[in-house]
């Protein structure tokens, strides 16, 4: 390790100043979604233009996600976090200061484009300096804090929206920024485990391609038709390129993403797990507020409150989870979670016009409990016998594939969430309903039930997938993996 700075590696600082970067780059993902029919009337723009807002900054964040391993190496992960956060906090004023709606999703995508950096910069810099003793309860803290922002932020974005403007959306993340590039300099201490010798150009290009043409087909694929000319070509074109991407990757010198992590079966496997249960888990996020603004009338505000005790239940149990797979190690903690996901999710499935708020909150608890179970343990089981100086490629990988599912996760259930209602609603009314609200509240309810079962089969298909984790070798820990 080559190091201009030898410091004491300190766990509690350096977790505190990873927090705040994790923290502002996650709330800005949930606090925008309630402030779309607001920024609609302030800029006096249709909704399809509007919600570039979110899928801009998403699309940002999981291109730039695969190029962290280049830059973590090349400028050490310390500097790379800290510029990050730095543009990151710049872009949330530039948000702030937006005078139009193209301005305001060209700044989020800026914003995006470095929070993209962040998270798997943060990750990187847990499993590279801090001792593989701590890594679990390291990283179940920095998983608290990307919890926690879409615990509050649904609820903080309400209260603002109603009680000042949505401009300070972006603005009170200036504040929490200066604060987390302050805490950096200090307590994360400068080191390089590799200097690339060069610059791969082509999977840059490969990459950048290949992730934003299937982002953007996966995105717009509901409104543009999955059908139409534009999406194919792009799934088309983003496989081609992706394909690209993998031979440059595995063929190159020195390449931008070092794809020989995969020749690790307990990470390959692990990162199967995460992606099954990263479509599962943006079915409650993506349909719970749906339902209680659409057919519930629940206002914003009200919807963040019926979200909160979940979202905080599954924050509180995250840094618990750490000293659990201590002790018990992921299996027995996957197939605890995958099963309480389960649970909770299928209860969801049998949704009613007047369901009790009660009835949600409960199960939506249950299900995240299962959520803070699963999702560390996945994480953790597949990096920790990652060598150190591969770890920045791995967890590039692991935010990317994360990204891109999530994406895939949402436009899929968009889908068929409208194609369900149009189906249930033509069954009612050949069934002799003339009641058009009626119909139109029954058959959206009945088609979040139709997901939502959906959503309960695919986080299933991970138990079986979590028996199959090989056990850690502790002969294997700290060395460098190969295909």
């Amino acid at each position: 390790m080559q190091q201009e700075e030898t410091r004491q590696i300190r766990f509690l600082p350096i977790m505190i100043a990873i927090f705040f970067g994790s923290f502002i780059s996650t709330l800005s993902v949930s606090t925008i979604n309630i402030a779309i029919p607001v920024l609609q009337v302030d800029f006096a723009s249709d909704l399809n233009t509007i919600q570039w807002t979110l899928t801009g900054f998403m699309l940002a964040m999981g291109t730039f996600a695969p190029i962290s391993g280049y830059f973590g190496e090349r400028f050490s992960y310390k500097w790379l976090y800290l510029v990050s956060l730095l543009g990151f906090t710049i872009a949330s004023a530039l948000c702030a200061l937006a005078w139009s709606a193209p301005s305001l999703i060209a700044f989020r995508i800026l914003q995006g484009a470095f929070s993209g950096l962040i998270i798997p910069a943060t990750m990187s810099i847990i499993y590279q300096i801090i001792p593989r003793e701590k890594q679990p309860v390291a990283i179940s803290f920095w998983a608290m804090s990307a919890m926690l922002a879409p615990a509050i932020g649904p609820t903080l974005s309400g209260w603002l929206l109603d009680n000042v403007s949505w401009q300070w959306l972006f603005w009170m993340n200036v504040p929490i920024g200066i604060i987390g590039v302050l805490l950096i300099i200090p307590f994360i201490p400068y080191y390089r485990l590799n200097i690339p010798k060069s610059f791969d150009l082509i999977g840059f290009i490969t990459v950048i391609v290949s992730s934003s043409s299937l982002l953007v087909a996966l995105s717009q694929g509901h409104s543009w038709g999955w059908s139409s000319t534009r999406v194919i070509s792009l799934v088309v074109g983003g496989c081609v390129f992706l394909a690209l991407f993998i031979w440059r990757e595995l063929t190159a010198r020195t390449p931008l993403l070092d794809l020989r992590v995969l020749g690790n079966a307990r990470y390959t496997i692990s990162l199967i797990t995460i992606c099954i249960i990263t479509i599962s888990l943006y079915s409650g996020t993506f349909l719970t507020p749906i339902f209680l603004q659409n057919i519930q009338q629940v206002t914003p505000l009200d919807t963040g409150l019926i979200l909160l005790p979940a979202s905080l239940a599954m924050a509180i149990l995250t840094p618990f989870v750490g000293k659990f797979y201590s002790k018990f190690g992921p299996r027995v903690l996957l197939i605890i979670g995958v099963v309480l996901m389960a649970a909770g999710t299928l209860p969801l499935s049998w949704l009613s016009i007047d369901i009790p708020h009660g009835y949600i909150v409960f199960w939506m608890i249950v299900r995240n409990l299962g959520i803070a179970c699963a999702m560390m343990p996945a994480s953790n089981a597949g990096m920790e016998q990652i060598s150190p100086q591969l770890s920045g490629h791995a967890s590039s990988i692991s935010n990317w594939l994360r990204n891109v599912f999530g994406s895939f996760a949402i436009a899929i259930f968009t889908t068929l969430l409208a194609s369900h209602s149009a189906s249930h609603a033509t069954d009612m009314a050949k069934a002799g309903s003339t009641d058009k609200q009626f119909i139109q509240m029954m058959s959206f309810t009945m088609s979040v039930n139709d997901v939502y079962l959906i959503a309960t089969i695919i986080v299933l298909v991970a138990l079986p997938i979590c028996l199959f984790i090989p056990k850690l070798r502790p002969d294997t820990i700290g060395r460098k993996q190969a295909a």
